[in-house]
């Protein structure tokens, strides 16, 4: 067993909200198999616009279903790694929120030059003030400012007083992380994880890149796929199982009696 997840995401991609947080969850017990995992911001429009791919809620039968599916995404994860429960809603514009060209920039400046624990808890804080009311639009460079100054130190999902905590960033450190997204080299980093993806198959978000102990690198796409990338890593696994009716004379009987050997 080991390996590698690389997980490519962007902040406006609710799906990566949802792998992002199964990931993290899991992100202990996959260490223990000496599984790593590497977040990647990425840029989802470009991904789109590459691969003439388009947002699901402008085909009509995609946006008339898609409520269903992202209900019971959400449902299935249920709460941020420390127990509270997620409150997400959909912004009134995605099209104009999700230009996360910015915010994108600014986690690569993190990225470079803090630790993973501190990028952990940026990414969590900036995808829940996107998907929670009242939907920050962290494109405008205040609001993704306001944001960074307020995440606490520690974040995995809000608490009651969170707003007496010491927060992640300093003012001065806030100020080098705006300038550093708008610095060229930190354009180049976001431009280049976004080819990297696409170099990969990537049509959307987010774009799982599984390595096993054997090198073998293979793409999985979206939030419900881990069954499959643990399968490719060797990992042991509980898969979706149907279980028989108990209260069935003969199939209850055998399925009790298996049971007890476990």
């Amino acid at each position: 067993m080991g390996g590698k997840i690389d997980c490519y995401l962007d902040i406006a991609s609710l799906y990566s909200y949802l792998a992002y947080l199964d990931l993290l969850r899991n992100r202990p017990i996959l260490a223990s198999h000496g599984v790593t995992v590497e977040f990647h911001p990425t840029f989802l429009g470009a991904l789109n616009q590459a691969t003439g791919n388009k947002p699901p809620w402008t085909l009509p039968a995609k946006a008339a279903h898609g409520p269903f599916d992202a209900q019971r995404s959400i449902a299935r994860q249920s709460s941020f790694p420390n127990g509270a429960p997620l409150n997400i809603t959909f912004p009134d514009n995605l099209f104009i929120n999700g230009k996360t060209i910015l915010p994108l920039r600014a986690l690569h400046y993190i990225k470079a030059n803090y630790s993973s624990e501190v990028l952990d808890q940026t990414i969590l804080y900036l995808l829940h003030i996107f998907w929670s009311p009242p939907n920050l639009n962290l494109t405008e460079p205040a609001n993704l400012k306001a944001t960074l100054s307020a995440i606490p130190e520690g974040f995995a999902g809000p608490t009651s007083n969170d707003a007496n905590k010491k927060k992640l960033f300093t003012p001065e450190q806030v100020d080098a992380i705006m300038k550093g997204a708008q610095a060229e080299k930190y354009k180049e980093a976001l431009k280049k994880t976004t080819a990297e993806a696409l170099e990969k198959g990537a049509f959307g978000a987010p774009w799982i890149w599984a390595t096993n102990d054997k090198g073998e690198g293979e793409p999985f796409f979206g939030s419900d796929r881990f069954h499959f990338v643990y399968k490719h890593l060797g990992l042991p696994y509980r898969d979706v199982e149907l279980l028989p009716n108990e209260n069935d004379p003969t199939w209850g009987k055998l399925w009790r009696k298996e049971q007890a050997k476990l």
